[in-house]
């Protein structure tokens, strides 16, 4: 049976380092901080160019407008000024694709308005609403077997099921958040979880779970990152699986 995974990073997020563009040649598509979290106009040119040389598909990585807790805890902000923070970041990527010549593939929501949109129907439809408005047909990206992933279902919109080579599964399908103990995988953990999610089609929280996924996402801050993607990418290939965007 042929197997095929998206393997996704989230870059631009750390200027002045040359982790972006050692972790490049192994993944296929990449998830673009743009401002709420961390990130500006520079950051995100210099980004996209290294994806369009890399030819790694290039996804807008919205946040709460957050810098001080870099887009990990949820703030109280108005609906309509999160969907107008969430607006401006996606276009801010989506207009520098379209001055390097490159097409916006999708967009993947950051932190804490990643996880809010996984169980939170309001969330998740706001960013639908977002997504429909000012990017209709690109890819929105989430948490496989999530409420993401039901409103994308439910509204007929193209849905990217993600899984996490490098994080904890709660056994009902969440993130185990970072502020508890073993929330983040190191080193074989990792290689571990990435097979049995790609190969397998499961995980193990507190028992093993079926999941589907189309994507893997491997975090960019997670310790050994550029080590980590090659050593992915290298097993997945030995066991005939092609790497490629969705």
């Amino acid at each position: 049976m042929h197997v095929s995974i998206d393997l996704n990073a989230d870059l631009g997020e750390h200027p002045g380092t040359t982790l972006d563009e050692q972790i490049m040649p192994f993944i296929s598509s990449c998830n673009i901080a743009c401002g709420g979290h961390i990130g500006d106009e520079l950051s995100v040119r210099q980004t996209i160019r290294l994806a369009k040389q890399y030819e790694v598909a290039i996804g807008a990585h919205p946040s709460y407008p957050d810098k001080k807790n870099f887009g990990r805890k949820i703030i109280t902000i108005q609906p309509r000024d999160l969907a107008e923070s969430i607006s401006e970041q996606i276009l801010l990527v989506k207009r520098i694709c379209e001055e390097e010549a490159v097409m916006l593939h999708h967009v993947k929501p950051h932190g804490a308005l990643y996880n809010q949109a996984a169980a939170d129907r309001f969330i998740s439809e706001l960013i639908l609403n977002v997504l429909k408005d000012i990017t209709p047909g690109i890819f929105w990206m989430g948490l496989a077997k999530s409420v993401s992933e039901e409103t994308a279902e439910k509204n007929g919109y193209p849905f990217i099921a993600e899984g996490f080579a490098d994080r904890k599964y709660e056994s009902d399908g969440s993130l185990r958040s970072r502020s508890l103990a073993g929330a983040v995988l190191s080193g074989n953990e990792v290689i571990d979880q990435v097979q049995e999610l790609v190969l397998n089609k499961r995980v193990k929280a507190e028992n093993w779970m079926k999941l589907e996924i189309q994507s893997i996402c491997l975090h960019g801050d997670t310790a050994g990152a550029v080590t980590l993607a090659k050593e992915i990418n290298q097993t997945l290939v030995r066991k005939g699986v092609d790497i490629t965007a969705v």
